[in-house]
């Protein structure tokens, strides 16, 4: 797993409820993700290119599911 950068905290969303919430953090090499319930659980690690294409997809709406 890639270090984190000094100062790298882990975030989640503003529109977080109380439950089921994901962490961020970005590292040097990587973007982490885990489960804030779960915090010494598991972390997904995706490349920065990986993320961004996530996120390209979120903006686009491809993971919409009202339209299912």
């Amino acid at each position: 797993m890639s270090e984190p950068e000094p100062g790298s905290e882990w975030f989640k969303s503003t529109l977080c409820g109380q439950d089921g919430c994901v962490e961020v953090r970005r590292t040097s090499d990587a973007i982490q993700v885990r489960d804030s319930k779960a915090q010494q659980g598991p972390v997904l690690t995706f490349t920065h290119a990986e993320w961004d294409a996530f996120l390209g997809g979120i903006r686009l709406g491809e993971f919409d599911l009202s339209d299912q």
